[in-house]
């Protein structure tokens, strides 16, 4: 039988402008379908997303859940396109509060959004729920971007009993790519749910910043990949001393992935 892997995506092309870590959204679960693996992907609806040029349209039967943020209730919208190419189907949370008529982290002006804490959150559960609702059960979650960073906590505490993700084993990939601000001191009130309890994130400063966020995704993964040439030294070496698999840069990224995947797989 097939492995799964679900790959959770902060940016994927041709959605979003050319990044490495577009670039890899795209490539990384195409290899990986390539190889005979199962795959589902998911990435933000980005305000700047061309729905009519991608030919989203929403799954009504995965939306019209409400996730609870800062004791707000906010709506989850499901939309699905495919990169014909790749012949890879992606799948976009989407909120009118979080990501409609809004840049991605950064806004026109060139500033974070205050916000992306909750939107980082919002995703992340966003993701979760949708898998539940697909009753597919991932053996690796691939996380990619720190709007990603949260799920590695979901997983091994507020979903550790839910059938979709008790046994799935977690990968985050380090990228250049980092935030300029910090997320505020809101960020961990509102990271809470469920057994994903306010004093697992005592060890963590205050104010949630792009290393906090990395230190958290790391705490809570399996194995850690180097995805850019240059990544945070910090967090590499973070990484390394709490002695989790660390795969190193490979620009020939799919058989050493794969070979990753299958070192921290039971």
């Amino acid at each position: 039988m097939a492995r799964k892997i679900l790959f959770i995506n902060q940016e994927i092309t041709p959605y979003v402008p050319e990044t490495p870590m577009s670039l890899m959204g795209k490539a990384l679960p195409q290899a990986m379908q390539e190889k005979g693996y199962e795959i589902r992907t998911f990435m933000p609806k980005w305000g700047n997303i061309n729905e009519r040029r991608g030919q989203l349209h929403e799954v009504i039967r995965l939306s019209g859940m409400n996730l609870i943020i800062n004791d707000t209730d906010h709506p989850l919208i499901i939309k699905v396109a495919s990169i014909q190419q790749a012949r890879v189907q992606v799948y976009f949370i989407d909120n009118d509060d979080y990501f409609s008529r809004r840049q991605m982290e950064k806004d026109e002006l060139g500033n974070d959004y205050p916000d992306n804490g909750e939107r980082a959150i919002f995703f992340a559960r966003g993701v979760l729920e949708t898998v539940k609702k697909l009753r597919w059960v991932p053996d690796i979650i691939h996380c990619q971007g720190w709007m990603a960073a949260v799920v590695p906590l979901y997983v091994k505490t507020a979903y550790h009993d839910e059938p979709s993700f008790a046994n799935t084993k977690v990968v985050t990939s380090l990228f250049t790519k980092t935030l300029s601000n910090d997320l505020g001191t809101n960020f961990k009130k509102c990271v809470e749910f469920r057994d994903a309890k306010a004093d697992l994130l005592v060890p963590y400063c205050d104010n949630f910043n792009f290393e906090e966020l990395g230190k958290l995704a790391i705490d809570y993964s399996d194995g850690v990949i180097q995805a850019d040439a240059e990544v945070n030294e910090g967090l590499l070496d973070y990484a390394k001393q709490k002695g989790l698999p660390v795969c190193g840069y490979e620009q020939d990224f799919a058989d050493g992935y794969e070979a990753f995947y299958n070192q921290i797989l039971p």
